[in-house]
């Protein structure tokens, strides 16, 4: 028997509708008239599901609203009454906190007249901006490009509400109808302005090209490295026409076929075994079973995500291939020595500082290994599998946490630093800009958006209680915590942070909260399960997105060599690029080969080599931890100046500000070293 469900207000609160036989309408209250006649089905357990049902509604009504408001599902019995038990019991678990963010200081709902209001101010602000600029701007005195850059950030600020809403809308329901349709229109307004004020950027650059001296006008102090980052980028613009017609064919382009993997992948439902039992389970929540520490469950959630994306397979090459070609394409054009320059323009970095960089964490594969065979050894295992290599360790303590509880262990972590510098941390928590609640169709993965006229930012995660959870909340509040920063120290304009420097308070969190556990846990249990977390996500992070990263390399050496880029090829640069850094350490699942399939970073269109800059922050930020271990407290008020320095500075002058020198060869051995002092703690412990 299929049933439809909807679930909608009604004057009589928030109730369930279905379209069952009409026997049901005393349980119900009230059934729409298009409820099948003849449907049949058992009536005791037709009544036991619906009072169970009605009980989630009045137990849990809040929670249920926020996933279940305006929606239709179609399940089989069995599916639904499995879906909702699983809903009860995240409901339970989050049920003291207001875990789906507070949007309203942007806009008051999905359908605020104030939205199209802003909209038409935009689009009047970015005319007044067209008829006072195009084709003066290459005229410009140093005072007049003032102006003119101050239009743009106001512009920027009034604009940014609207694409920080919609696009945060957008990521908590995108299976809704109003949230896609306002993300559609967002976009297309985006595109529209963006080809509209395309002139700005190439005016912009020709002046700082035939006029290199301005940069150094005490008038455009507070702008002076984002001219000097225009200056460098300036070789690779197009003319405006063609720079327009970029925006046009990306819009149902490249950007399509990236909305395509992100919609397929979080509509999927997946059938698991979790400690026995078949559930059917939505991609955000079967993805916080990877961690699970019931090795069978850990195996079939492996087997069950990537088995079902494999099978998807030709879908997703399709959408990768069309993106790589098109970035290929793209970077002869705008005349880039190869697909990577871009991202190198981006990151204000130099190939000379990465290849330095993948070359120690090379280098240091073997301490990585090291840590894999003692984590086999620990659990007993002749070698780890694939679903081990994230697993706690069997025997260990559990540790499991309401949101609650992280919130407050997060705050002393951040507190014990400086007390100042967990008031962003506070803020965020006191303002509810934290989504945290899994639910089908809320985008995969943790994000944090910085919103820069409310000084703060809104974060997006899916909280299941684990360990992992907690130390992602530590990581995206991080990231909040340098928006706090930078945003009271710096306009827009220098907000424009590259990634490399974007993740290191984040990883600074992390470190912070793993010392506060690790010196507050209570038996050796606790101590390891901490270790073996920090180690499992170290070697993630530094490690094996350092594969990724080879491996979007051999996608473009593919295309350049004029190779085909299906699903088995795919699969195979993946899986090359991965044994170079687990070697033998680890056996993989066959499915294992689609693993590329869920990582969104390769499937955003003109954001290319998304990984690096994560290694890149992971071994700078563990050698600034070195280096604030040496200097205790005196540490900082640098490292306060450098994230309030937001993109004023170049990541080169970031590592001066704390001491350290990223151009040296050798630097990045100094973050591995911290890498290897976990392991020597672990190993203190069990050797």
């Amino acid at each position: 028997m299929i049933i439809y469900v909807y679930f909608t207000n009604s004057i009589y609160g928030f109730t369930p509708f279905f379209t069952i036989p009409h026997i049901l309408c005393p349980l119900l209250g009230h059934v729409p008239a298009s409820a099948a006649p003849n449907a049949i089905a058992s009536r005791a357990v037709l009544r036991v599901f619906v009072i169970c049902l009605f009980f989630v509604e009045r137990e849990y009504k809040r929670e249920i609203e926020s996933v279940w408001r305006d929606r239709i599902f179609i399940f089989s019995l069995s599916d639904l009454f499995m879906y909702v038990c699983t809903q009860v019991v995240e409901a339970k678990s989050l049920s003291d906190h207001p875990v789906t963010w507070n949007l309203t200081e942007l806009f008051s709902s999905i359908t605020d007249p104030q939205i199209g209001q802003a909209i038409a101010e935009s689009k009047a602000l970015a005319d007044k901006f067209e008829k006072t600029y195009r084709g003066k701007i290459t005229e410009l005195s140093a005072q007049q490009l003032l102006l003119c850059l101050q239009e743009m950030e106001a512009f920027t600020l009034q604009f940014g509400d609207i694409t920080l809403y919609s696009s945060l809308s957008f990521a908590a329901n995108m299976t809704l109808p109003e949230t896609q349709t306002l993300n559609d229109r967002v976009g297309k307004l985006e595109a529209a302005i963006g080809k509209q004020l395309a002139f700005y950027a190439l005016e912009l650059g020709a002046l700082v090209k035939a006029n290199p001296q301005m940069i150094q006008e005490s008038t455009l102090a507070n702008y002076k490295h984002m001219l000097e980052r225009v200056l460098r980028r300036v070789e690779h613009q197009l003319s405006e026409v063609e720079e327009q017609l970029m925006i046009e064919k990306d819009q149902f382009g490249v950007n399509g076929w990236e909305e395509l993997q992100s919609k397929w992948l979080n509509t999927r439902l997946f059938e698991v075994m979790v400690n026995g039992e078949k559930k059917t389970l939505s991609y955000g929540e079967v993805n916080g079973l990877l961690s699970h520490p019931d090795r069978s469950t850990r195996e079939s959630a492996n087997r069950s995500i990537y088995g079902l994306l494999g099978r998807d397979g030709e879908i997703f090459s399709a959408s990768l291939r069309n993106i790589c070609n098109d970035w290929v394409t793209v970077s002869k054009r705008r005349k880039y020595s190869s697909p990577m320059e871009s991202s190198m323009i981006a990151n204000d970095t130099n190939q000379g500082i990465i290849e330095n960089l993948l070359h120690a964490v090379e280098g240091g594969v073997e301490t990585y290994r090291r840590y894999l065979k003692l984590k086999a050894k620990l659990m007993g295992l002749p070698v780890l599998g694939n679903h081990d290599i994230v697993a706690p360790l069997p025997g260990m303590p559990e540790l499991t946490f309401s949101f609650h509880q992280a919130q407050e262990l997060i705050t002393q972590a951040y507190s014990r630093f400086d007390t100042q510098y967990a008031d962003a941390v506070k803020e965020m928590f006191a303002k509810n800009h934290i989504d945290a609640q899994p639910r089908f169709g809320k985008r995969n993965g943790a994000f944090c958006a910085g919103y820069y006229k409310g000084k703060s930012a809104f974060i997006l995660e899916s909280f299941n209680g684990t360990l992992g959870d907690v130390f992602i909340m530590a990581h995206e509040l991080g990231h909040a915590t340098h928006d706090w920063y930078a945003s009271r120290n710096q306009t827009p304009i220098n907000m424009a942070i590259p990634s490399i420097v974007a993740e290191t308070a984040s990883i600074l969190g992390e470190l912070l909260l793993t010392d506060h556990m690790i010196e507050n846990a209570k038996t050796e249990g606790e101590r390891t399960t901490v270790l073996c977390h920090i180690l499992d996500e170290v070697g993630m992070t530094a490690f094996q997105v350092t594969a990724r990263v080879w491996f979007e390399q051999a996608l473009y050496d593919s295309i350049i060599k004029e190779e085909f880029l299906d699903y088995h090829t795919i699969c195979r640069h993946w899986t090359q690029s991965r044994d170079r850094i687990f070697g033998s350490a680890v056996e993989w699942f066959p499915e294992m080969e689609a693993e590329w399939t869920m990582k969104p970073h390769y499937f955003m269109a003109n954001y290319r080599f998304y990984n690096y800059p994560y290694v890149y922050a992971q071994m700078f930020v563990y050698a600034l931890y070195e280096r604030y271990l040496q200097e205790g407290k005196l540490f900082v008020p640098k490292l306060k100046k450098a994230l309030s320095s937001g993109s004023s500075v170049s990541p080169l002058e970031i590592g001066k500000i704390v001491d350290l020198d990223v151009a040296d060869s050798n630097f990045w051995k100094l973050g591995l070293k911290r890498f290897e002092h976990f392991i020597i703690e672990l190993e203190k412990i069990h050797v």
